[in-house]
């Protein structure tokens, strides 16, 4: 690990497991970022597990296999692991019967039906309100969350994920489930109990059972060190972090050395070692 201004690190070995963010690290919109398509290949090549992490809760795990192989990747399901996924893991494991008020979109609705959880917007049934990314959210929602938490005080607050703001291509962005969360916090005067997506090490510890790896032989590429590398250091993987998408180089050297990515690189394809 350097210090603030020093060389990082080049990568000198294989791993036993490679685990990808996708927005901002192995894509942006609808582009493979440079240099993944022969990184990932060069992976699949020598018969190593590739698997994928989102915390976008707006598709279904279906729709990034089809967006993935369409993109020229070699994917199959069970390699692609989103916030949905560790988000029902956790209910269908520590609140099964729990009522759930979900405010999201259409694929977390899915996901929880699928699951078989109980989901209702009667404030005085309501368990969990679990905020999401929700370009639908609206006052009538926010009333619903306030008086399941606040007038019935029987509900605690949840999220599928931390995140601020969801990238665009050019720099634009949208508001993403953390606003949400922060909305009701503000009105409620709770506090969000529990945040499935990343840096959860729920996450690692899903997309870690899938492979034949422990955490130290696995490592973790991102482009987030709030949520990606923080994720990967907290479950005892080696991390990388790709200047590709949100955070910076001077962002690096600004942590605490124990927070800081084992490597930073500029592409993905600088991940591995040479031939």
């Amino acid at each position: 690990m350097s210090l603030a201004g020093e060389p990082r690190p080049a990568v000198q070995r294989w791993y036993s497991a490679y685990v990808f963010d996708l927005d901002g690290t192995v894509y942006l919109g609808d582009r493979l970022l440079p240099g993944v398509f022969e990184a990932i290949q060069r992976i699949h090549d020598r018969g190593i597990p590739v698997r994928y992490l989102s915390n976008n809760p707006t598709r279904d795990i279906s729709e990034y296999l089809k967006k993935l192989s369409g993109l020229g990747l070699r994917v199959e399901p069970g390699e692609v692991v989103n916030t949905l996924v560790s988000t029902t893991t956790w209910l269908r494991a520590n609140r099964p019967e729990a009522v759930v008020y979900p405010i999201g979109e259409a694929p977390l609705l899915r996901a929880l039906a699928e699951a078989g959880i109980q989901t209702s917007d009667d404030p005085a049934r309501i368990d969990i309100v679990l905020a999401s990314y929700d370009r639908t959210f609206e006052y009538r929602k926010l009333q619903i969350a306030f008086d399941a938490l606040r007038f019935h005080r029987r509900a605690v607050l949840m999220s599928t994920n931390p995140d601020r703001y969801c990238p665009f291509p050019g720099g634009r962005g949208q508001p993403d489930a953390a606003s949400i969360v922060a909305a009701i916090e503000a009105c409620a005067e709770v506090v969000c109990e529990r945040t499935f997506g990343k840096p959860s090490e729920l996450m690692a510890q899903i997309v870690l059972g899938t492979v034949a790896a422990e955490a130290a032989d696995a490592l973790m590429v991102g482009d987030r060190l709030a949520t990606d590398i923080a994720m990967g250091i907290a479950a005892g993987m080696d991390t990388a972090l790709v200047l590709t998408g949100d955070s910076r180089r001077e962002d690096v050297d600004a942590l605490a050395v124990p927070l800081r990515p084992t490597f930073v690189v500029e592409r993905l394809s600088d991940l591995l070692p040479p031939e």
